[in-house]
């Protein structure tokens, strides 16, 4: 109990700060909901960002880190292409509508928890440290690459659904 007690009271401010907002997130994504693009873009952008910024380039002894960043964001950015959410575009406002679901609460659990493991053991543990470095960045990358290919699937949505409203608008000058 101890160990687990010391472990929450050393992890940074900003850490619990991101959980909670990203169990808000969650669970305000379990209800259908009306949302400007630029709000859709919060927890991509969040993720993409923690994930770059795990890259810690020239803090390593070895290419073996970047390696495992770069590949698991190379495999994941088509999965985060091809598994995005639909949404249809309110036309009047250009808002952005879903249906209700708990896999954003699940997927943003699922990173949040496997980006803490990761940090908590590689600096509780030196022994495992190295394997915990290729493992995070393995873990970064992955969740980089996964929101940046489900930001360009959005975006690229996003686009179309509004190109097809100002074609069929019978509003249009």
């Amino acid at each position: 109990m101890t160990f687990a007690y010391q472990v929450l009271v050393h992890t940074p401010l900003w850490v619990w700060t991101l959980l909670a907002y990203l169990v808000w997130q969650g669970i305000k994504a379990m209800q259908p909901r009306k949302t400007p693009v630029w709000r859709a873009l919060i927890v991509p952008i969040v993720f993409i960002v923690w994930g770059i910024s795990r890259i810690g380039f020239g803090h390593q002894d070895s290419a073996w880190p970047l390696v495992a960043w770069g590949g698991a964001a190379l495999v994941l950015l088509p999965i985060g292409v091809l598994t995005s959410r639909p949404f249809d575009v309110d036309h009047k406002t250009g808002e952005i509508i879903r249906a209700g679901g708990a896999f954003a609460l699940i997927r943003n659990l699922v990173i949040f928890s496997l980006q803490y493991a990761v940090g908590v053991i590689s600096t509780v543990d030196a022994s495992d440290r190295a394997l915990a470095l290729v493992v995070g960045r393995a873990i970064s990358g992955a969740t980089a690459g996964y929101f940046i290919g489900s930001t360009i699937a959005l975006l690229v949505a996003y686009q179309r659904k509004r190109a097809v409203d100002l074609r069929t608008s019978p509003h249009r000058p």
